[in-house]
């Protein structure tokens, strides 16, 4: 069984009622590391990736959003939960699979996921869920509620964020509603701030670490406009900042006269080093060229004149004349050349030796070699003067203060990153608005919120103020939060996998039914999607006596979920 988090990982365990195998076996992030050309055995995938910043540009994953479209990066997410779970998949997987889509997840998508599972790894049952109905659903009964339940699923994680409407205990997939704003998009708007805030720390300024950062330290505020004001305030800033410190490396602290003349004289001599190579470099090209023309001259002086007048037109020479000027002119470099080289060593050694010598507090001695520098211009150096100390522990510091409550309120306001679409209680309200009064006030009576991007503190508050505003006077409604937001969803899979064995029909596609019905084919349950087989009609005979009509045709999609299919895990029949 599988959920999907803020930080994008896949959750993958057994579903069994055995106390020792009741959470999650593996955790993992849904990425793969492969370079172009490289063998599928050296492909790094989830938790054998040590640091994601190094191979980020190599990065894979099977995602489009939160909707599964490369299965080839999915096969290999497959191979490695069987592998880490201790399932041989060989020949075939002998366990049936409960396995989390997205909301309104495409035909086409359920189809190749059907026909991985059942024709690539052989297994004998499969279930598809939504994560957050999951989580709905484990949370209403660990709360003791009748079922039926009715209510609507406020539902964040990596991707995108979801409005999932419940009505007596089944999904109204009609009116399911996705908002392209989560916890990945907070990361990178995080990211995008300091790094604009801290141009001298780009490369430190990571989203690995961003994403650490977002977890940790953001918070929901309330009144976002008030709370800005707050941080208009000195002391209230002093209070709530907090200081993050990067790593650094220290290039060793006071540096001593002696150490810094090394220094120099080291810096002279690497680039006289560099000259004197370019010197000879020269020369001998120079050389090179001089002994070619040489060869040309040789050729005439030897009577041979139809190759010294081919070897003539080659160089874009009109005459012997002009070969013999450009030879003279060669010759001559080449000597200079020569003796420049012998005599530049023992020059720049003297050239080293008065450098050197020069004191490093008396500037670049123009007072010396200007006799005309007026003196009393010079200012008095006082030796005693201490020299401020650089600390480069608070050079390396981010200081995060308005960045923690702006990054989350993206999921509110998705204006702020640029975003031209409405936030998650915009999104709300306008669902609520498409039902009658009694179903509106059945469905506030129970707001659920899940998902990884859900665990800011203060959101719940939020929420509820932000439902006070939109309902009317003196109406009742009841946010609740998810026991384990970023885990519930796995939790209520496997309960959900305990209590409907494969035995029964409900929810699970068996093998037969894949090959009658196709991959598409989905068995409905309480925490399902609807299914909607793809009708194909026929298109009638066109009438010869009639002008033909165009009918528009419109599709609507509903969004996706962002937990989208991660791997989920075995049901009970593992046991």
């Amino acid at each position: 069984m599988a959920s999907h988090s803020k930080d994008k990982p896949t959750r993958a365990g057994w579903g069994t009622a055995v106390a020792e195998l009741s959470s999650p076996r593996l955790q993992f992030r849904s990425v793969a590391a492969r370079s172009r050309g490289a063998a599928r055995s050296e492909t790094q995938i989830g938790n054998d990736i040590p640091n994601l910043e190094p191979l980020r540009w190599l990065l894979k994953s099977q995602f489009d959003r939160n909707v599964v479209v490369n299965f080839e990066i999915q096969e290999l997410i497959f191979d490695y939960v069987f592998t880490h779970l201790g399932i041989c998949s060989e020949g075939s997987v002998e366990h049936p699979i409960v396995l989390t889509e997205a909301p309104c997840n495409p035909l086409h998508c359920r189809q190749m996921m059907s026909e991985l599972l059942f024709e690539c790894y052989g297994v004998p049952h499969m279930s598809y869920g939504i994560d957050g109905l999951y989580s709905f659903y484990y949370n209403n009964s660990q709360r003791n509620l009748q079922a039926p339940h009715t209510g609507i699923i406020l539902s964040s994680g990596y991707h995108c964020s979801h409005i999932l409407p419940v009505i007596n205990g089944r999904l109204d997939a009609v009116n399911c509603k996705r908002v392209n704003v989560a916890g990945s998009q907070a990361a990178s708007y995080l990211q995008r701030l300091l790094q604009l805030k801290y141009p001298g720390h780009l490369g430190a300024i990571t989203l690995s670490r961003m994403e650490e950062l977002l977890h940790e330290h953001s918070y929901t505020a309330e009144d976002y406009h008030e709370e800005l004001e707050k941080w208009r305030s000195p002391e209230f800033y002093e209070r709530e900042v907090h200081r993050m410190q990067l790593p650094f490396s220290v290039a060793g602290g006071c540096v001593s006269v002696e150490e810094r003349q090394e220094r120099r004289a080291q810096q002279l001599r690497r680039l006289q080093e560099i000259n004197a190579r370019r010197r000879e470099d020269k020369l001998q090209q120079d050389q090179e060229r001089l002994d070619k023309l040489m060869a040309v001259q040789e050729l005439l002086e030897d009577g041979l004149l139809d190759h010294f007048h081919k070897n003539l037109v080659e160089l874009n020479m009109d005459s012997a004349e002009e070969l013999q000027s450009y030879i003279n002119k060669l010759q001559l470099a080449v000597d200079q050349s020569r003796h420049k080289l012998l005599h530049s060593d023992a020059a720049e050694a003297r050239a080293e030796a008065s450098e050197l010598e020069q004191p490093m507090d008396e500037g670049d001695g123009a007072a010396m070699m200007d006799p005309d520098f007026p003196e009393e211009t010079l200012p008095e150096k006082h030796v005693n003067v201490v020299q401020p100390m650089f600390n480069m522990a608070e050079y390396h510091q981010l200081f995060v203060g308005t960045e923690r409550l702006r990054c989350p309120e993206i999921l509110f306001q998705p204006s702020l990153t640029g975003e031209e679409q409405m936030g998650l209680m915009e999104t709300l309200q306008y669902v609520l608005a498409r039902y009658t009064p009694e179903q509106q006030e059945a469905l506030v009576s129970n707001v659920f919120l899940t998902g990884g991007n859900m665990q800011y503190p203060g959101m719940k508050q939020r929420v509820e103020r932000e439902l006070l505003t939109m309902r009317p006077f003196q109406s009742h409604f009841k946010v609740t939060m998810a026991s384990r937001p970023a885990l519930d969803a796995w939790y209520g899979a496997r309960d959900w996998a305990v209590e409907h064995p494969p035995g029964g029909r409900e929810g699970w596609i068996s093998r037969q039914e894949y090959e009658e019905k196709g991959g598409e084919y989905l068995s409905e349950h309480g925490a399902s999607n609807a299914f909607i087989p793809l009708k194909i009609l026929k298109p009638a005979p066109p009438r010869p006596a009639e002008p033909s009509v165009t009918m528009a045709t419109s599709c609507v999609a509903s969004p996706a979920q962002t937990a989208s299919c991660a791997i989920s895990a075995e049901p009970p029949v593992v046991t």
